[in-house]
């Protein structure tokens, strides 16, 4: 099943297109204002709430803490008898709780935020997105296909709706 990317996930198609492309070289400012787009997706909870740099993940708008005292474990799939698999599913579950292939906590190399939970600032996500040493040795095209082939990153920039209708969460703004 292939599902549609949202315009946020353009926005993150053209910073890495702009970045591996030689030839169209933008300028320093238009460069700048697409990373801008770029770092208001990367810090939304949505995404920061797996890119933590504590032992938990967050989850909601609010990124409280996950309920159940869930912790990362030794790869970032919680720990025996409570990996984040049994609740995050293959997909959305009707109760509600999401779900998409390989639910996981990003490394902690690829953090995003203080361990006091404050949202690092723009270039030092910048640094951290495009270091290859902790980003998984990742160039730009990789960035690029991690960032639109990837199945939870995608559920990310598509997170579905509640039972109800509501949607999942809030929409990247």
């Amino acid at each position: 099943m292939t599902r549609a990317i949202t315009p946020f996930a353009g926005v993150l198609v053209v910073f890495v297109v702009t970045v591996t492309t030689v030839a169209a070289a933008p300028t320093r400012t238009e460069g700048l204002a697409a990373w801008q787009q770029m770092y208001s997706v990367l810090t939304h909870p949505r995404c920061i709430n797996c890119h933590t740099a504590t032992s938990h993940p967050d989850q909601g708008d609010d990124r409280h803490r996950h309920v159940f005292n869930i912790v990362r474990g030794p790869a970032g799939q919680g720990v025996p008898g409570l990996s984040c698999a049994t609740c995050h599913q293959g997909s959305n579950a009707s109760t509600g709780i999401p779900g998409a292939p390989g639910w996981h906590l990003a490394p902690l190399s690829m953090r995003w935020q203080e361990a006091d939970g404050r949202i690092w600032s723009s270039a030092q996500v910048y640094k951290s997105v495009t270091n290859r040493a902790t980003n998984g040795h990742l160039d730009g095209a990789a960035l690029l296909e991690h960032h639109t082939q990837a199945p939870l990153v995608r559920w990310a920039f598509a997170p579905g709706h509640l039972p109800y209708g509501s949607a999942l969460t809030a929409s990247f703004s």
